[in-house]
């Protein structure tokens, strides 16, 4: 996937592009259900609608875990999709990305072009299959306990690296300012990467969960957004924190690593280049702990603690010198939290957009936690994305 950055504010961004690269983006249908007969039932008719057209449906009902028969409360068709999600998020924010993916020439794959195309993002560089079909996904929120299960068709033929030519790569990559993988297509992402990295473009991996060709393509990454379990998957350190320690050592590249931890916000780890040989080492276990006693838990709005740069280490892992950094999420009223969906996709695009604008940790990690809320307002990944005129963002642009 590709994407350029353009902000309607010179005097903030001026001239900004980012490539990002994508498994293809779906629409999902949105279902709020209260009841439906059987719940075997309900799959079957699930899967019959999505192949009829929803290709990102999102149900909403009252109560799904332990239940025979559920109500439907109400249903959304929308896009979807990781990079797609993220992108759309950059370009409400004022941004305008490129997207690098593949869609077939049917109902679904027109439907999340317009949808793209209607957000801002440039879907010029895409590739239209004439046959088989676009990706969508079922999902089912359950309205009580705000969870949500996802049933997933990919899409086929999936991209591969002898569509995109070398001169679509160049075109797309030209003027970039970032580079951004969800981690799929890795056979397409790492010939991209290989061109940006020759380039100098920074790179930013959405590392969700342990898939192939995922470590070449971090070794290409700036910067890493990484899932709750996947550094200790990756890494197979024994807690977090060592876990985001040799992450930095593993990949040299690597400026920053942030995991998201849902309502538990984030925790981050900057490299720094001017570490003096005399600072002071200190556990990083012992430094996050810390930082979590200084919280204050009477705010509701997104904030950021953050240590000095120090020499952080791990017992049997290694030394690094950085800053550790805990972003707190905003306390959304349980009345307002409406659906969860892309709140992770919608934490990256703000990234995305606060790296290219300049923004330190201290206000990019309040930021992005406070666009990802306000997505979890809505019903969809995209619904309740804001806009840059949104007066919830007013304090940081």
């Amino acid at each position: 996937m590709v994407s350029s950055l353009l902000s309607p504010f010179p005097n903030v961004i001026s001239q900004l592009k980012l490539v990002s690269r994508s498994s293809p983006p779906f629409f999902t249908t949105v279902d709020h259900v209260n009841k439906i007969e059987d719940i075997h039932q309900f799959y079957d008719n699930a899967l019959t609608k999505t192949k009829r057209g929803y290709e990102y449906t999102i149900e909403t009902i009252m109560q799904f875990k332990n239940k025979k028969s559920v109500r439907r409360c109400d249903v959304q068709v929308q896009g979807g999709g990781n990079a797609g999600n993220a992108l759309t998020c950059v370009a409400r924010l004022g941004l305008n990305p490129r997207l690098i993916s593949k869609v077939a020439n049917d109902a679904q794959g027109k439907s999340i072009l317009e949808e793209l195309e209607s957000d801002g993002v440039d879907t010029s560089f895409f590739i239209v299959s004439e046959e088989g079909n676009s990706p969508f996904t079922y999902i089912i929120v359950d309205n009580e306990t705000k969870t949500r299960t996802c049933i997933h068709t990919p899409g086929y033929p999936p991209l591969i690296p002898d569509e995109l030519s070398q001169s679509q790569l160049l075109s797309a990559l030209d003027g970039a300012n970032m580079v951004y993988f969800d981690g799929r297509l890795y056979e397409t992402a790492l010939i991209i990467a290989k061109e940006a990295a020759c380039k100098n473009i920074p790179i930013l991996v959405d590392a969700e969960r342990e898939r192939e060709g995922l470590d070449d393509l971090l070794n290409f990454a700036s910067y890493a957004i990484c899932s709750a379990r996947f550094p200790q998957a990756w890494t197979k350190a024994p807690s977090l924190p060592s876990a985001l320690l040799s992450m930095l050592l593993r990949l040299p590249n690597l400026k920053f690593v942030i995991v998201t931890l849902g309502e538990d916000g984030c925790i981050m780890l900057e490299r720094s280049v001017n570490g003096g040989s005399d600072a002071e080492e200190i556990d990083i276990h012992g430094l996050l702990e810390s930082l979590n006693q200084r919280k204050d838990e009477s705010k509701t709005i997104p904030t950021c603690i953050s240590s000095v740069v120090t020499k952080l280490s791990a017992n049997g892992i290694g030394t690094v010198f950085g800053r550790l950094f805990i972003g707190t999420a905003e306390k959304i009223p349980p009345s307002e939290l409406v659906d969860t969906t892309g709140a992770g996709d919608a934490f990256i695009g703000a990234v995305v957009y606060a790296l290219c604008a300049g923004m330190p940790p201290e206000k990019m990690l309040p930021f992005a936690a406070q666009v990802a809320a306000s997505g979890c307002r809505a019903l969809g990944a995209r619904t309740g994305l804001p806009h840059r005129t949104d007066p919830r963002l007013a304090t940081f642009l």
